[in-house]
């Protein structure tokens, strides 16, 4: 992860935000201080701090960077990468050269390190999502890094028309990924919740991660497991599952996942 602050020549040394890159992914993320006004930062990042938002999704943080850069499309892009020595287009090391700089204001970005971050940013970085788990009726029972969990009702939270689709197929809302290092949970591109508001408006349950991953450990297994608990074949398991006599938790050309308490009971028929 490289991390940036945000600067700007009208605010002095005064930190406006942190802009973390994530190389593997190639995805940005920023960060907002809490002191920061919303009339000290740009436009774009202002909006959130309106909103009560001090974390910038992947989404906005990227169209900041955008607005930055030299976008993809212009005339002469070749004959640009060339000259910065650049065999093609790369966002992050464009951003670099430009040190962050735009024509529609006087930001800039400058290194720094990870421990150089305020207690603040540091505490939103606890409880970022460590898992997420799909749940009926549109909730979502979610892990954080500081070992807590929180059961989240996602009707409430994703008022907003793009998610109907998501909170109208179970298939969909099953569908749903972890963000860059636990930043939240998304369906995709700006369909997303950031973690810190997870944690805020979540019910608090008596359940760890270390639960969770017990429970798999004990209670789940593979066909493997499942042919040698039931002394059969993988072909007599495919039937079962075929049959509805079994319901995998989940399946793949690989194998299926089921649960020990279902199996137990095909040898108590």
């Amino acid at each position: 992860m490289k991390l940036f602050a945000i600067k700007s020549d009208s605010t002095g040394e005064k930190v406006l935000g942190y802009l973390l890159y994530y190389e593997k992914p190639e995805q940005f993320y920023i960060e907002l201080p809490d002191d920061t006004d919303e009339w000290e930062t740009p436009l774009l990042l202002s909006s959130f701090i309106k909103r009560g938002q001090r974390t910038v999704n992947s989404y906005w943080s990227r169209v900041w960077v955008q607005q930055r850069i030299v976008p993809p499309d212009r005339q002469n892009i070749g004959a640009v990468l060339k000259e910065n020595g650049l065999e093609k287009y790369d966002e992050f090391a464009l951003l670099l050269l430009a040190e962050g700089r735009c024509a529609q204001d006087d930001c800039y970005i400058e290194s720094m390190e990870e421990i150089e971050l305020p207690q603040r940013i540091l505490d939103r970085f606890s409880i970022r999502v460590e898992e997420a788990v799909p749940l009926d009726d549109g909730q979502m029972l979610v892990f954080f890094r500081n070992g807590e969990a929180r059961k989240c009702n996602i009707k409430k939270l994703c008022s907003d028309r793009r998610f109907v689709p998501i909170l109208q197929s179970s298939k969909l809302f099953f569908a749903v990924q972890i963000q860059t290092d636990g930043y939240g949970i998304t369906w995709g591109e700006d369909l997303d919740i950031d973690a810190e508001r997870l944690y805020r408006e979540g019910t608090a349950v008596p359940l760890s991660i270390r639960d969770f991953q017990s429970y798999a450990a004990h209670c789940v297994t593979d066909t493997a497991g499942a042919c040698k608990l039931l002394q059969c074949s993988r072909q007599n398991i495919s039937d079962l599952v075929k049959r509805g006599k079994l319901h995998p938790l989940h399946a793949s050309a690989a194998g299926a996942l089921f649960l020990l308490s279902e199996l137990r009971q095909r040898l108590w028929q």
